[in-house]
Formats: structure tokens, C-alpha cells, sequence
């Protein structure tokens, strides 16, 4: 026997005909891309949005085509998304921090029909142009004076799309599991790979996000997306803050301390979702220029685990709340948040930090498995370390175009990649991705761990652990350290400074001052990028094992 409730298809456009319908007064505010700050609001986005719609229509667009986006967070951006997705188009985010050879890939391989771009990213478009068959048409997100200086043949103004076109669209009315979102994997290995988001899945994943444990966001939240709509979906963002109704504040492609500052301060920001180093450049500037944080509550970060020196920094100096949370594209992306439950909150704020450090407990859709090599069960005892594996109705099930095949273990959970461990509480810590998990004499040594911690030095600007080879035990690990401007140290300065913090043979065997740890197109420490650059390396103690 089936239930007898109306059938109202989970598609994302109803998320902000929502918006307009009970939230439409509320602003949106960008930094545009030009330089002003400019203002709509989300019945203005809507009524936009739907132009966007009947614009695409009339280049050809039907549903199932990619349909891709070059840009930063604004708001021409979320009209694009909606415009796209309302009318069934699968809307493809790419990511210009992508060398220009990915790029090309990820377009061509998902065969994107129309690309709309930031003016910043013109140049790049112009230069590699002939290299997308499959693009008709390059739509650029500024008005008549900005497309003065454009230089591909043939692209479109956005705004003059928008003034060309009605409103009068139908929205929706496909299937719930109609394609979404087309999101790529940042590939650290082997080529990227496509996550193809549904209506659905993207639409429980709001109704996820939303809830007090998770991104507790409310109509009077003033929420700044630090986090790029190019990277997951804005961590939900684009969705949640216009399903409950919170002002939006977008940062376009300035996302330095200054800047980020100005916006918060500016706007009365409540809450804001980044990736570590966006923190960590936001307490410098603080810290630099004895700012102030009058109107943040609370901040999610997520991308790399957090060290607990930006923990202490905000709840200490500026009284602001960080929770971590753990996610990746094929999440949607959200995977665990880091919100106390009833025993932890009873305790002490230094009792707490440790749970803080950690990438949190899942949500309601999120089942998490602990395995090992053999697929066998691991205890969730907060010390035993396996491969975290994940299931859920927002989790990918293969992906687009069936690259690498079959992806999902017998019970159908998903192999993350990631090495965590579990504890009583529920709460989950990342101790490395797979392919970067130190192996030291048979035993596992967590170089997350270790460069959080040695991210609390107070010369340290950035740390990264990798792991060497040695004739004995393996592996042993390396620490690079990248100094803060007109700082100097020692080796043994930063082993000093871990004594006692981690175990004694997890101790790094060497410790190099470089001038730079790369970062990928994520913002996370690009360790394959640091093992290239450190080919031909030979650890001291590797030297003296071998002569012994």
C-alpha cells in the first residue's frame, strides 16, 4: 500500500521560488567582479533567473545539456545556476584554479554547451577556445561596458540576455532524479572525474544542511560563502540560504584577510563557511591591524583539517564559534559536522577543543562504515585508524560516463579514500588520505596530526608532512615548515616544540624551511605536487642506517 500525499517532486527551483515567495525583500550582496558592491535581492534574483531560463532556451539548451560556469560567488552566478537547473539543464561548475590542460578536459568530456564566465577568466577562455568543439556559445557575466574589452568571437553579454528575454518560463516539472549538478573531482590522480548531482539529491542535502546540528542556518543569519560555488556547491550554500531566507553576501574573487574583513563588518555577517587558510589569512589581518569582529558568531571550516591554533584564535581573541565539518564532491558535499551532542557540550571549553579537532559526526542520509584492508569492521574506539567508507541518497553512485568503473563496495557504500577514525561519541578525524598515510614500521603516523600541531608554532605560516623513504622502517616523516615573513628557525625548535604532543616515534626524522607548500585547486597542501619536488631526497637517518 502506498501513502496518500501529494507527489511534489524534489526539484531545486522550488528552492527559490520559495525564496521570492516569502523571502523576496531579502538582499543579496555582491562585490562584484567589476569592483562595486552591488545589491539585489531574491525576488530580483528569481524574476533574473527566469529570463536566464527562456535566454538559454532560445540558444537550443534542453534538458540533460551541460551548461558550464567560469566564476566566482555573486549573484550573477546564482541566477545562472537556477536559470540553468530550473529548466532542467545540468549546471557544470568549473574550477579556474584548474591549469588550463584540466580544463579543457573537464569541458570536453562533459561536453558543455555554453560556458558563462567571470571577466577575469576571459583570457583564458580566449586563449584555448579552439579547443572546446563542443561549446557554442561563451556568455559573459557583465554588462555592455564590460564586454568592451572582451576578445572571443562571438560571446554574449549576460546582461543583455537578460534584458532581451521575459520571465515567462516553467520552472521544473521533470523528474525528481533529473540531473542536477555536474561537479569534477580536483584529480590529484589520474584525470578528474565527473559527480552528477540530481534535483534530489542536491534538495535533501539542503534539507540536511539546514538543521541546528549541521549549518544551523535561519532567516536571521547574514551568511558570507567564503567557500567557491566551483568548490562542491558552496558547501550547500547556494541552497540553504535562500530555502530558510538569510541574507546572502557574496565575496567575488577577493578573498583575502582585508577583504573578507571589510565584508563581515560591513554587513553584519553572522556566519561564514572556508577553507583553512582563508581563516588563517583573516586572524593575520586581525591580528595585523587590532580589527574587531562585532556581529560573527560562528564559522565552519572544512576543505583540511583546522589546526587548533585558528580554533583558540577565534574563540579566545574574537568569540567566535568554529565547528569543523568533512566532506568531498561525491557528498554533495557535506559528509560530517563537528556540532557537539549532549555529552560533549556538558564539558569543559578545553575538554571540548579535542572533539573540535576532529571532522564531527554524521548527519541524518549519512552512513559511515570503518574498514580495513580486508574489509572487516574496525572498532569506533577513537584510536583504531581504517578506511572510512560512506552511503547515502546524497553520495555519488558512480561516476559520469562510468569512469572507473564500479565504485561501491558490496553493501553499497563508497570508499572515500580517506583513513579516519571513529569514536564513541560518533565523531569521526581524518588522519590522512590514503595515498599520503605515513607507514612506519608496519604502523600508520598521521601527518595530519602532526602539521596541525606544528601549525600552533609561532613562527610557523604553513606546515606539511610527507613521508621519506628509510631501509629499516619504511617510511619516516618529513616536516616542511613555510616561515612567517622576516622569521628564522631551527629544526630543533619545531621537534621541541612537538615533544610531548604526539608519540615519541611519530616524531618527524627531518624538518626543511622551504619558501613555499603549494596548494591545489581546492586549497588543500598539494602533496603530490611536494613528493615531485622532493625526488632525489634521502632522510639523514636513511643515511646513516645505510653507513651503519
Amino acid at each position: 500500500m502506498l501513502g496518500l500525499m501529494q507527489d511534489w517532486p524534489l526539484t531545486v527551483d522550488k528552492i527559490l521560488d520559495h525564496a521570492k515567495a516569502w523571502h523576496g525583500e531579502v538582499e543579496i550582496v555582491s562585490r562584484s567582479v567589476e569592483g562595486p558592491i552591488v545589491r539585489t535581492t531574491y525576488a530580483q534574483a528569481h524574476t533574473r533567473a527566469k529570463r536566464l531560463s527562456n535566454a538559454l532556451k532560445a540558444l537550443g539548451v534542453q534538458t540533460g545539456d551541460r551548461v558550464a560556469t567560469l566564476a566566482w560567488n555573486t549573484a550573477r552566478h546564482l541566477e545562472a545556476w537556477y536559470g540553468i537547473m530550473g529548466i532542467g539543464a545540468v549546471c557544470h561548475t568549473l574550477n579556474p584554479r584548474l591549469f588550463a590542460d584540466q580544463l579543457c578536459y573537464i569541458i570536453n568530456h562533459a561536453e558543455d554547451k555554453i560556458i558563462f564566465t567571470d571577466l577575469t577568466f576571459v583570457p583564458t577562455l580566449a586563449e584555448h577556445r579552439a579547443r572546446m568543439p563542443t561549446v557554442e556559445h561563451v556568455v559573459v557575466m557583465t554588462d555592455r561596458e564590460g564586454m568592451k574589452g572582451v576578445n572571443i568571437p562571438g560571446a554574449l553579454c549576460f546582461e543583455d540576455l537578460i534584458e532581451q528575454h521575459s520571465a515567462d518560463v516553467a520552472w521544473g516539472g521533470f523528474d525528481e532524479n533529473t540531473a542536477a549538478g555536474l561537479c569534477y573531482t580536483s584529480g590529484t590522480t589520474g584525470n578528474p572525474k565527473g559527480v552528477l548531482y540530481s534535483h534530489r539529491s542536491n534538495f535533501l542535502h539542503t534539507l540536511v544542511t539546514m538543521g541546528a546540528d549541521v549549518l544551523n542556518a535561519s532567516a536571521t543569519d547574514v551568511i558570507l560563502p567564503v567557500v567557491p560555488m566551483f568548490h562542491a556547491n558552496a558547501w550547500g550554500i547556494a541552497f540553504s540560504a535562500p530555502a530558510v531566507g538569510a541574507k546572502l553576501v557574496m565575496p567575488g574573487q577577493k578573498l583575502d584577510g582585508a577583504s573578507v574583513h571589510e565584508l563581515l563588518e560591513a554587513e553584519g555577517v553572522t556566519f561564514s563557511a572556508a577553507v583553512p587558510t582563508v581563516w588563517q589569512m583573516l586572524l593575520t589581518h586581525l591580528r595585523d591591524t587590532n580589527g574587531k569582529l562585532t556581529t560573527l558568531k560562528r564559522v565552519v571550516i572544512g576543505g583540511s583539517a583546522v589546526p587548533e591554533a585558528i580554533v583558540r584564535g577565534f574563540r579566545d581573541e574574537f568569540g567566535v564559534d568554529v565547528t569543523h565539518a568533512w566532506g568531498m564532491t561525491e557528498t554533495s558535499p557535506l559528509g560530517t559536522q563537528g556540532t557537539p551532542n549532549a555529552a560533549i557540550a556538558r564539558m569543559s571549553d578545553e575538554e571540548q577543543l579535542r572533539f573540535k579537532l576532529k571532522q564531527g559526526r554524521a548527519p541524518l542520509c549519512i552512513e559511515m562504515r570503518l574498514t580495513d584492508d580486508e574489509d572487516v569492521d574496525l572498532p569506533h574506539d577513537g584510536h583504531t585508524f581504517g578506511r572510512l567508507k560512506v552511503k547515502g541518497p546524497f553520495v555519488v553512485g558512480q561516476y559520469f560516463k562510468g569512469e572507473g568503473g564500479e565504485i561501491l563496495d558490496d553493501q553499497g557504500f563508497f570508499d572515500t579514500g580517506d583513513v579516519a577514525t571513529l569514536d564513541e561519541h560518533g565523531f569521526m578525524q581524518i588522519t590522512d588520505r590514503a595515498k599520503d598515510v605515513i607507514k612506519s614500521g608496519g604502523e600508520w603516523i598521521s601527518s595530519i596530526e602532526i602539521e596541525n600541531l606544528a601549525m600552533g608554532h609561532p613562527k610557523a605560516a604553513l606546515a606539511a608532512v610527507v613521508g621519506a623513504a628509510h631501509p629499516k622502517w619504511d617510511e619516516r616523516p618529513v616536516l616542511l615548515v613555510k616561515l612567517k615573513p622576516g622569521e628564522t628557525a631551527t629544526p630543533d625548535e619545531f621537534l621541541a616544540f612537538l615533544e610531548g604532543k604526539i608519540a615519541k616515534w611519530w616524531t618527524p626524522d627531518d624538518v626543511l624551511f622551504v619558501d613555499d607548500i603549494p596548494l591545489g585547486a581546492t586549497g588543500k597542501i598539494d602533496k603530490k605536487l611536494i613528493r615531485q619536488r622532493m625526488e632525489g631526497y634521502v632522510l639523514p637517518t636513511a643515511k646513516a642506517t645505510a653507513t651503519a
